[in-house]
């Protein structure tokens, strides 16, 4: 397990990034489990200038969607069309042809372009005029949203919100933070001089090495203990879905990793419980905002009992057993 790579990587966006910490190893998380994570926050906040520099840091092709109302599928995910000079119809690209994708301000383009997506982010293919082309991996979506503001915009359904792995949003900034950060852009502009310092294939070969993260098989009840609470919760109309089980032990598996560790212990399950369930959920009274929904994420994690064992896995030891 190359845990050098994942420090210098999130070093590497230090560079750019002041604070958010946590939010850069949610990221880095997501990444190696090889989900798509949605950034919801307000303007302003860093999330493009935060995936521009993950997409800086690993040499790999970069592709960004800025969505709007007019906005039609094929402008996602490419068209055929007819070349007079060949006498054929070929097939032009669309920005998801790539390794990172930045889907920017997703919420401001219609459910019809929006689910041009849900191909690519499940199944890493894209299917136009009846032939499917597979997307090279590593293929990582992150998308931006702000939650306040409604007009002009089309909430994600929950088929779309179901394949992302994490909602997150941005850490507030100390005073002495933002004054870095003034420092910082006061006459350099960091995200240009930004340098990769990982490949894609080293990527691949990290999140491969994500699925052989050990998870105990206590620790594994308790993670569908915690996911069938949300299922018989009171407030809850429809709980986690079998989709959100595995998301859940996959971003457990990945968040142990950027901890340096071969397999998971509680700690790492209850990190990433609330963003990766709690935009799963569909509340019996509609709530505004997402901090409820956290909020009940928070409260089931309270109630489920946290097993005692030795986690780590001794040597001879069958895979997750």
């Amino acid at each position: 397990m190359n845990l050098n790579l994942l420090k210098t990587l999130r070093s590497n966006i230090s560079q750019v990034m002041i604070g958010n910490e946590r939010t850069m190893q949610l990221i880095t998380t997501a990444l190696l489990a090889k989900g798509h994570v949605l950034l919801e926050d307000v303007p302003g906040t860093g999330k493009t200038v935060l995936a521009k520099s993950l997409a800086r840091s690993i040499q790999a092709q970069f592709g960004r969607v800025q969505f709007t109302p007019d906005l039609l599928p094929s402008d996602v995910t490419g068209l055929n069309y007819f070349d007079s000079k060949k006498g054929e119809f070929v097939f032009r690209e669309g920005p998801v042809f790539c390794n990172i994708l930045l889907a920017d301000e997703i919420n401001r383009a219609t459910p019809k372009t929006q689910s041009s997506l849900l191909e690519c982010m499940a199944e890493g293919q894209v299917t136009v005029d009846g032939k499917t082309r597979i997307l090279e991996e590593p293929f990582f979506v992150i998308a931006t949203q702000n939650p306040l503001e409604t007009l002009g915009t089309f909430p994600l359904p929950e088929a779309q919100m179901d394949r992302f792995l994490m909602r997150i949003g941005m850490e507030d900034m100390s005073q002495n933070q933002e004054l870095l950060m003034i420092e910082r852009f006061l006459v350099d502009e960091p995200l240009a001089s930004l340098e990769s310092i990982c490949t894609k294939e080293e990527l691949v070969k990290l999140q491969a090495q994500c699925r052989e993260i050990y998870i105990h098989r206590d620790l594994l009840k308790y993670m569908t203990e915690i996911v069938h609470a949300t299922r018989k919760h009171p407030k809850i109309m429809q709980g986690v879905s079998p989709r959100g089980t595995l998301a859940f032990v996959r971003a457990a598996q990945g968040f142990a990793m950027t901890e340096g560790r071969g397999y998971v212990v509680p700690e790492d399950i209850k990190n990433v419980a609330v963003p990766v369930l709690s935009h799963r959920l569909t509340l019996a009274v509609p709530a505004e905002g997402i901090r409820y929904e956290e909020e009940i994420i928070r409260e089931v994690l309270s109630c489920a009992k946290v097993p005692v064992e030795e986690w780590e896995r001794l040597p001879g030891t069958p895979l997750n057993n």
